[in-house]
């Protein structure tokens, strides 16, 4: 092997061991954050957890809020996981939405997902920007790919929607009633999936009601 391919390997290598160093911290501080909360978590408590020493920490992270954020940049990237990933020319809408209901409320349901979600919350008024990137990376997303969605049943005459933005956010917003609130407020756990198909297939035939497209004569 020849000097360069050497160095290459030697390169790929402790990249990887530095990718994996990092995601040991983070999976860490995840962890801590969500059993304590911001502001109870210290730099300690997050070494211990990542099983490294405060020193090591430091190397990778500056403080404690910019772990922070990259734990909220990993739930952006992971938020929607293929959720909101819809084929513009399936216009059995009836079950596109109720497949897209029940994989959703099962996602924000998720125990780790809602205590992020209260994590996110109550940090974002000290860091407004944390804040908004979960926002704009997660729900704004997942809405504008549902608003695509149903323009294109509009434009194939399979649905009339006079406000195609407005539809969405309800439709959303109708597939979690009685369900993710009660949770994430630990009033209730997380539903059960009779429970989620229940309320779904309430929604969509709601949404149905008042979009679809009479039949032709």
């Amino acid at each position: 092997m020849s000097d360069q391919a050497t160095l290459e390997r030697a390169s790929v290598s402790s990249a990887d061991d530095e990718g994996a160093k990092r995601r040991q911290i983070i999976e860490g501080a995840r962890a801590v954050f969500l059993a304590h909360g911001f502001d109870a978590a210290s730099m300690n408590d997050i070494a211990r957890a990542a099983g490294v020493s405060k020193g090591t920490l430091y190397v990778y992270f500056k403080h404690k809020e910019e772990l922070f954020e990259s734990i909220v940049e990993q739930e952006c990237d992971a938020q929607a996981e293929g959720i909101f990933d819809f084929d513009p020319d399936n216009h059995d809408v009836r079950d596109v939405l109720v497949r897209l209901g029940v994989a959703y409320v099962k996602f924000l349901c998720r125990p780790e997902k809602a205590s992020a979600i209260r994590t996110v919350i109550a940090i974002a008024d000290r860091m407004p920007e944390v804040g908004r990137k979960f926002y704009e990376t997660g729900p704004e997303r997942g809405m504008t790919q549902l608003s695509d969605y149903l323009s294109a049943q509009i434009a194939a005459r399979v649905l009339v929607i006079e406000d195609v933005e407005i539809a969405a956010v309800q439709l959303m917003e109708s597939f979690q009633a009685k369900l993710f609130k009660p949770m994430v407020f630990n009033f209730a756990p997380a539903p059960s999936l009779e429970q989620i198909e229940r309320v779904v297939r309430v929604a969509v035939r709601t949404f149905l009601a008042a979009y679809l497209a009479p039949a032709e004569a």
